[in-house]
């Protein structure tokens, strides 16, 4: 997690998301470039993790060698957001600070609900009682950079291993971008699509837009 400068602005909390590749990082870093040069507030932190016990269960929901069930997958995802929100959004935000977060709640829904259970209605229900319950903050926007997963997926190939969810097959990943595209569909006001197949430069760029910066 990294921290920066200062402004008096009001705090938002802006969450970055899609398949595997889009190029979330460049696109944070760009935006954490930005937000300092205007002077604005904010700390970078990501999901799974941001908090040192979230960090804990990110290192074993990431580590190909684990091996669990679906639902334990599914929970420990919300024992780290729990308290991530707890003990680094919430008090970033009461501060006055921005938030830009590497994933967060959609990516459950992108991932458990779509990725491991096809987008069944009943496993979209129970994730969202799950935020309903566990999540007390939402993203006031939540940036979805949509680039074709096989191109996102040669990207992610290149960085070196893949992790425990890199290494799930194309079909995954397909289901997983029905995931993001539904939910861009059912919130629009809150998720805005990026076309991410543009420089990092033009990306960065309509993004600022979005944000309004």
């Amino acid at each position: 997690m990294q921290t920066a400068a200062k402004a008096p602005i009001s705090e938002q909390f802006i969450s970055f998301e899609g398949t595997e590749g889009v190029g979330k990082s460049t696109l944070i870093a760009n935006v954490a470039a930005h937000l300092t040069a205007q002077g604005i507030d904010f700390i970078q932190t990501r999901e799974p993790g941001g908090s040192p016990f979230a960090e804990q269960l990110r290192a074993m929901l990431l580590d190909p060698a684990t091996t669990m069930t679906e639902d334990s997958e599914l929970l420990l995802m919300f024992a780290a957001r729990a308290d991530h929100v707890a003990q680094v959004i919430l008090p970033a935000l009461a501060q006055g600070k921005w938030v830009l977060c590497d994933r967060f709640s959609d990516s459950t829904i992108a991932y458990q609900g779509f990725g491991r259970k096809q987008g069944d209605r009943a496993e979209l229900s129970k994730i969202e009682l799950l935020i309903h319950q566990f999540v007390a903050k939402m993203p006031d926007m939540t940036i979805w950079l949509d680039l074709p997963v096989t191109e996102g997926m040669s990207r992610a190939k290149n960085r070196g291993k893949l992790d425990r969810f890199e290494q799930n097959q194309l079909a995954f990943f397909e289901r997983v971008h029905q995931g993001f595209a539904y939910q861009a569909a059912q919130q629009p006001q809150r998720v805005k699509r990026i076309d991410a197949q543009g420089t990092p430069d033009e990306v960065l760029a309509k993004v600022l837009t979005q944000l309004g910066i």
